[in-house]
């Protein structure tokens, strides 16, 4: 197929819709609203921006033309629209991750859409069902585009959510830099076949431990979501009392504090914290997991004391996501393991060229003209448990598109029967994931480390 053809299919099979930055001010945090039903504008960009102390960093990836990508806020229930334009000499396009949504909206190419070319443009347009922190990326070029900025968060609001006194937003991701602020390899194959490459710098909200003022005595809402292509995260709150409201866009079926609690990259989670009463107090947003503890942020306790108690908190709506039958569901099981097997390497968003990791001894690293068969066919509105074992010394966040899951039963530790779109599961675990297949279409299933995912630990279910 030629590239013009590839044009030509993208124009038609791009979704009608009215032009229109559509975009509110900046908000707080740098976010970005849509003030009206008017499509936002996404034009993909290449800037110099400040990551280091050393001086700008050139080549980074972003949407718009300065600095994080926008925080997009959409309603429950209410129609979104989006035009990416694509401004990079790559093509790409737009993942809504963990939003459910029509299969020709998801962004991924070949398997369901054209991906876009520089210059051309594509019109996402959805009604996002679920409340929750959900986030936006590339599915093409993955480990490139994504690791040189090309990850937004997504807050999708509930008009029914318990009232706090402040809100932030935390986007969590690594930079691959050297001394000189610019960019090192994103991979290395020895790492790839582990636990992946990790990056130099760590940031929240491209900011090096960013402190925010936050009413003391107040109700905190912090929405964090874990965007970088590596890295695993121990998450603690030192300095306040904290409790994880949600995960993954859903909320929990009993609270819990985040001590070091495990999270994964493509992972989400929502915090109520109940800010120190003095004035300067700092509350500390830490990762310990690993050798080398790091303070992600704070927030610093500003004027009176507001005396609020986190048990005021009401409980978040759950969302509308069909419950699996157990009785009558289908299993499937599902191997994660290594492989020294070759992988398609052909596509414009194909492989790093080489294959470590494998489904079911099937590895793909996604995106490519020529797909796998897919690992299920499923039936409409039928339930199904996928039974998951990882046979590999590596952590995997394994992530389905499209639809939502419910966390049955793990062979190594107590679980909750979470709603989710993203399990991180352990070396030698055994997990059942129950599910619906009430989205038709095909659906990616893969790692979210990104050099797993594109060294062959990728798959997809056909739901008919």
């Amino acid at each position: 197929m030629t590239g013009l053809t590839r044009r030509r299919l993208l124009k038609m099979a791009a979704v009608t819709g009215a032009g229109g930055v559509g975009l509110s001010a900046i908000g707080r945090l740098g976010g970005w609203a849509a003030a009206s039903p008017q499509p936002v504008v996404l034009q993909t960009a290449k800037i110099q921006t400040k990551l280091m102390d050393v001086g700008p960093t050139d080549n980074v990836l972003t949407y718009g033309n300065a600095g994080m990508p926008p925080v997009l806020r959409m309603k429950k229930g209410e129609p979104f629209a989006a035009r990416l334009i694509n401004a990079i000499d790559d093509p790409t396009t737009i993942h809504w991750h963990g939003i459910r949504l029509p299969n020709k909206m998801d962004g991924v190419p070949f398997l369901v859409q054209p991906y876009v070319y520089t210059g051309d443009h594509f019109d996402y347009a959805f009604t996002p069902p679920d409340a929750g922190t959900f986030w936006y990326h590339p599915h093409c070029n993955t480990l490139e585009q994504m690791g040189h900025g090309l990850t937004g968060v997504i807050v999708v609001e509930n008009p029914n959510d318990p009232k706090f006194d402040a809100e932030f937003v935390l986007n969590l991701r690594d930079w691959r830099l050297g001394d000189d602020g610019q960019f090192i390899d994103q991979f290395r194959p020895r790492d790839a076949a582990r636990t992946g490459t990790y990056g130099t710098v760590r940031t929240a909200n491209w900011l090096d431990q960013p402190q925010y003022d936050a009413p003391a005595g107040g109700l905190v809402r912090l929405r964090v979501a874990f965007t970088d292509v590596t890295r695993i995260y121990a998450f603690r709150v030192d300095g306040a009392e904290a409790m994880v409201m949600a995960l993954d866009g859903n909320p929990v079926p009993e609270r819990f504090s985040p001590d070091a609690l495990l999270l994964g990259p493509g992972q989400r989670m929502e915090l109520a914290i109940r800010m120190p009463d003095q004035e300067g107090a700092v509350v500390s947003l830490r990762d310990v997991r690993g050798t080398k503890p790091k303070i992600l942020a704070t927030l610093r306790a500003a004027g009176m004391s507001f005396k609020r108690d986190v048990r005021d908190v009401a409980p978040l709506e759950a969302n509308p996501v069909a419950e699996v039958d157990l009785a009558s569901a289908q299993h499937i099981s599902l191997a994660l393991s290594a492989t020294a097997e070759n992988i398609p390497s052909d596509g414009i968003c194909g492989s790093l060229g080489y294959g470590f990791w494998a489904i079911n001894k099937v590895p793909w690293p996604g995106d490519t003209p020529d797909p796998t068969t897919p690992l299920a066919e499923l039936k409409l509105g039928k339930s199904y448990v996928i039974d998951m074992e990882n046979l590999t010394p590596q952590s995997h966040p394994m992530h389905l598109h499209g639809m939502s899951f419910k966390v049955l039963s793990s062979s190594t530790r107590p679980v909750q029967p979470l709603i989710s779109d993203t399990y991180l599961i352990q070396p030698n675990e055994k997990v059942s994931l129950g599910f619906v297949a009430d989205n038709p279409g095909d659906w990616l299933l893969h790692c979210h480390i990104i050099e797993h995912q594109k060294s062959g630990m990728t798959s997809y279910v056909r739901v008919v």
